[in-house]
């Protein structure tokens, strides 16, 4: 065990993966580099109330609407079947955009991270969500071309946790599965869909995330992510 790593490993890095050399880190977005300093429900409320638009679901139901439907440009045909409305679902989908933006802020030292693991690897971005959605979080972080290759799954027929999301950055990157290390916190979207497609995976944990996956090669938590994932990723070297 290194000295201060919050780390469990589910299998020995580089063993069971196969000796390719390391080549790329792939992050996930939202909750992994970046985060919102009020809960989506209340951050809903405040679009609800920005907008005009009164909201009649849950949070948890529009994750569950969110699931179903992949939307490309924006949030705007989630809500529309949820509201039952095209105009509004529009509408409640630019008012809960700005409020995001308001609340979103980088993980404490990802500027760093990232630029710490660049002088050794490629860095890459795959990131769920609309166009739209999730070119407005990297605009409001400073985040456009900070990395070298990001895709946004808005961009592809289909999201994580498909294949068809993870290969495209592993063809932006022009890297193999296992010359890859994908670090985010979403079991099914994340850890199930990278590991699905055969890249090693570092499952990233905070309170009231998700309980630690078994298929996820190593599990780190968020608060040690900027001082230790540079070391940790070493090891599947």
């Amino acid at each position: 065990m290194m000295d201060g790593i919050t780390i469990v490993y589910a299998q020995m890095p580089g063993v069971l993966r196969g000796s390719m050399a390391l080549r790329a880190v792939v992050f996930d977005l939202d909750y992994t580099l970046a985060v919102v300093s009020s809960d989506r429900s209340t951050l809903l409320a405040e679009a609800s109330k920005s907008a005009g638009v009164p909201v009649e679901f849950s949070r948890e139901e529009y994750g569950a609407a969110h699931q179903r439907a992949h939307a490309h440009e924006t949030r705007g045909p989630i809500f529309a079947e949820l509201l039952k409305e095209g105009d509004a679902g529009e509408a409640l989908a630019e008012a809960y955009r700005n409020a995001i933006a308001e609340s979103l802020e980088p993980i404490d030292g990802a500027e760093s991270l990232i630029a710490a693991l660049e002088a050794e690897y490629a860095v890459g971005l795959l990131t769920n969500g609309p166009i739209v959605a999730q070119r407005d979080k990297l605009q409001t972080l400073g985040w456009e071309g900070r990395f070298d290759a990001t895709v946004i799954t808005g961009e592809l027929e289909k999201g994580k946790p498909h294949p068809e999301a993870f290969e495209a950055i592993l063809e932006a990157l022009d890297v193999a599965p296992a010359e890859a290390v994908y670090v985010g916190d979403s079991v099914e979207a994340d850890v199930a869909g990278a590991s699905e497609v055969g890249i090693p995976v570092v499952q990233v944990l905070y309170p009231g995330g998700p309980e630690p996956d078994p298929r996820a090669d190593a599990h780190i938590e968020r608060r040690d992510l900027v001082r230790d994932l540079p070391e940790l990723v070493a090891q599947f070297e």
